[in-house]
Parts: structure tokens; sequence; C-alpha cells
């Protein structure tokens, strides 16, 4: 038994079988890389707009990457159902009525139960807002926002273009339109501490967040972090480290937050540092040993709090 409330198992509770995630690339842009906000985009993300760069490198439409996902998918794990996950950029940052078009085209491919739609907080309104809230009476929906840290000194540094007074409007909007939301953190991010990583899960905690990813900060080839950790000024987690620190989250988070990821999954390719981030099983296994060594749990030392900033 897991000491975690996994995502696999979340959805095996709803659907009564194994359900995968396909991701996708709407061909969507970002403020943050436009001009709107900044030209420059999150130190971290690469061209691909930490996606599968589907449409940017191969020209695949939604519905071309569905299929051939869906088969490959099928093969390797015998799943039969599937969430469509708008994964790359920002893919709420288009009007209402494109981004329509593109999620009824994910939806009316076979055997689709769900959407996922990652996010800015800062590119949500009540239209769109609306427009996901009318899937939900077909299908799992879920609304996925990159908070990254609760410091805006950290935020500021990633050059994330939004604070976290955003991020909280956000939720709070959302929440107003029954959505279920997923935040993603990253655990290593320049200049933070374990205390700074710790109270930002402490503020998640005390919001109404159903959902969390845990990522590590890997460096990638062709991003401002990659020239960061070139001149030296930007370290990456060690192994243990990591793994310790993810069981430190986990403890602090309410035990019924699904926990949609635990770990970075970089391509092998494009990855500059840590090597270990390549190896996702093992470092999965690490976390689920630690849990048991510690004797402890999602939830173990959780109590609503907010962090200052």
């Amino acid at each position: 038994m897991k000491r975690y409330h996994d995502y696999n198992h979340y959805l095996r509770e709803i659907f009564g079988e194994r359900v995968q995630k396909i991701s996708l690339d709407a061909g969507l842009g970002c403020p943050n890389r436009d001009g709107t906000i900044s030209r420059k985009g999150c130190i971290f993300c690469d061209r691909r707009g930490s996606g599968t760069g589907a449409l940017i490198n191969h020209g695949l439409s939604i519905e071309q990457q569905i299929v051939r996902a869906r088969d490959f998918i099928q093969k390797r794990y015998g799943a039969r159902k599937f969430i469509a996950y708008f994964q790359s950029f920002t893919n709420t940052y288009a009007p209402r009525s494109r981004l329509k078009r593109l999620y009824d085209e994910a939806l009316a491919q076979d055997d689709m139960v769900g959407l996922s739609v990652a996010t800015r907080p800062d590119c949500v309104d009540r239209d769109i807002l609306e427009l996901l809230r009318s899937y939900q009476r077909d299908y799992l929906v879920w609304l996925e926002y990159g908070l990254q840290s609760a410091h805006n000194r950290t935020l500021d540094r990633i050059n994330r273009g939004h604070d976290v007074a955003c991020f909280e409007r956000g939720v709070s909007l959302a929440n107003e339109y029954g959505l279920n939301i997923c935040a993603h953190i990253i655990l290593g991010l320049p200049g933070e501490n374990r205390d700074m990583m710790l109270q930002t899960a402490q503020f998640l905690a005390g919001l109404p967040v159903h959902g969390v990813k845990i990522h590590l900060l890997y460096v990638v080839k062709g991003t401002p972090l990659a020239e960061h950790y070139r001149k030296n000024d930007v370290h990456c987690l060690g192994q243990k480290e990591y793994v310790e620190l993810v069981v430190d989250v986990l403890e602090l988070l309410p035990s019924n937050m699904v926990i949609q990821r635990l770990t970075g999954d970089p391509g092998r390719a494009e990855l500059v540092a840590p090597h270990w981030a390549k190896d996702k099983s093992k470092n999965l296994n690490l976390i689920q040993e630690t849990l048991e060594r510690r004797n402890t749990w999602q939830g173990q030392r959780y109590r609503k709090s907010t962090v200052g900033n």
C-alpha cells in the first residue's frame, strides 16, 4: 500500500480501471514569452513549453497526437480509457472559441473520459472557467496551475511573471466554478532552502487545492537555467536530499489531496543535470521506501497554514 493518495489509485476509484493521460501540444503561446509579460519565459522552460513538442516538431494535429499516443499506451499499459492533457505552454491563452474547438477535438476521440488543462493563474477568466465547467457534465475535468513557489522573491528570480497573490486569486475563482485544481510546485529552485520549500507545501495545504504535482528542478538544454548552471550559479539537489524533501512535503499536505506527480520526467536527450533524474522508477521506489523507513504518510503533519512573502 502506498502511503500517499496517488493519482492512479484515484482514477481507478472513479473509473474502475486504469486510465492514462495523453499529453497534447495545442500550439498555444504564453504571455511570458510573447512580450505581453516578458519574452524570456520562466528560466526552466524550454522551447517546447515543458511539453511534448508534437506540434512544434512534427506538425501533428490534436487528433493525430491522440491516435499515435493511444496506440502506444494501449500496447504498453493495456489502458482503454484516456484523459486529454493539454500540457505544452499555456492552454487557456486563446479566445474561448478557439479553446472550445481544441478541447472538443480532443474529447471527440475514442475512449476519452477526462480533460486536464495546464495553464497560468493569470490566464483564466470567468468565460474560460465557465467553458471548462461545461465539460464536467460528461468528463472528469482538472485545471492545472503553475505556482512553483509560495515566495515572491523566488518567482521574481525564475522570471515567473506573476506573484503568489495572483495564484490565490486564480484558485479562488476556479473554486467558484467547482473545478478540480492541481498546483505545480518545484523543489530545488534557486535561492530556496528546505524551510522555504516546506512553507510552499504549508501554503498549499491552506488553500482549496485538490491535487499537486511535485517537480524536481532539473536543467535542460536551451534554457536560461542551463546558462546559469554552466556558470555555476545554480546547483541541483542530490537524489537523497530530494527524496527526503518530497517525504517532508507529503507529510504537510492533507491526506485527501491527490498526488499527481512526485518527481520530474525529463527527456534524456535534453537533460543537463542532475543525471539521477533519468531513473524515475528508482526515484519513486526510494520515496516509498523512505516513507516506510520513517513510518510516515501523507498528512501526518498536516495543518492549515499560510506563508508570508
